[in-house]
């Protein structure tokens, strides 16, 4: 059905036996363009057959950046190693300016603490600045990352929107029509494969987020990842509730 929610890195990994087996974006993208195969043969020229092909797009074009959030950008921890450095070296620089042999004169206490209150100023401008450099990898790959997974999020809506008008108890009770009643040809077996087709495209979905929560130990792209495995989830859940009752009515027709 549709994946639970990641626990820490574990996210994208399981093991078993001791051995680590991780989500391989490739598969995933095998299995979108396979599912928008059976779509598109089941339903073809529909939106949802549409919608699963720009899902192989969409599974193709996850992979690589989530590659690239594992692998560690050497331009940018050089640069932050080198400016690091840099203001170290500064602030050594500025701290043995000062007359530290002032304490000893009584008269010359006022600007010696005039002095230690310059020096805490700076240690605390270049501590933000170290840490600044020091995360900018991390902050830039997280806005990235982020960018990706809202784009999942809006997918898994748009799926949902799909299925919205799909009601199955209507097939048990068609009743009358209104001019604004949706179009409902569908056969019962039609229906449960068009729902069966929606909760496999939001299983998908959260496979590619775990492709991300997989390459990282940052907790805020952990718990983006859980808000959209949870997403899925509850939205997989409301499609399989529909597929149970038509379920439900060939056991009634059978029994009938």
């Amino acid at each position: 059905m549709v994946s639970g929610p990641v626990q820490g890195r574990m996210a994208g990994r399981a093991r078993m036996d001791g051995v680590s087996h991780e989500l391989d974006g490739a598969k995933i993208e095998e299995t979108a363009a396979r599912l928008a195969a059976r779509v598109g043969e089941r339903f073809p020229g529909s939106g949802l057959a549409a919608m699963c092909a720009d899902l192989v797009k969409v599974a193709a074009a996850t992979r690589e950046p989530a590659l690239r959030t594992a692998r560690p950008n050497i331009g940018l921890r050089a640069m932050a190693a080198a400016v690091v450095a840099a203001v170290l070296a500064l602030a050594l620089y500025v701290t043995r300016l000062l007359d530290w042999s002032s304490l000893a004169g009584k008269a010359n206490v006022y600007n010696f603490m005039q002095g230690i209150d310059a020096a805490v100023n700076l240690l605390i401008l270049t501590a933000g600045g170290i840490w600044f450099f020091v995360t900018l990898e991390a902050r830039i790959k997280r806005r990235h990352v982020q960018r990706a997974l809202f784009e999942l999020r809006s997918y898994a809506h748009v799926i949902d929107m799909r299925q919205l008008t799909k009601d199955p108890t209507v097939i048990l009770s068609p009743g009358s029509a209104t001019s604004s009643s949706p179009r409902r040809g569908m056969t019962r077996f039609e229906l449960t494969r068009y729902l069966e087709y929606c909760a496999e495209m939001l299983s998908l979905l959260a496979k590619l987020a775990a492709l991300h929560a997989g390459a990282t130990t940052d907790a805020e792209i952990l718990a983006a990842v859980n808000e959209v495995e949870q997403l899925t989830n509850n939205l997989g859940r409301k499609i399989w509730q529909k597929i149970m009752i038509l379920g439900q009515l060939d056991e009634r027709a059978t029994a009938g």
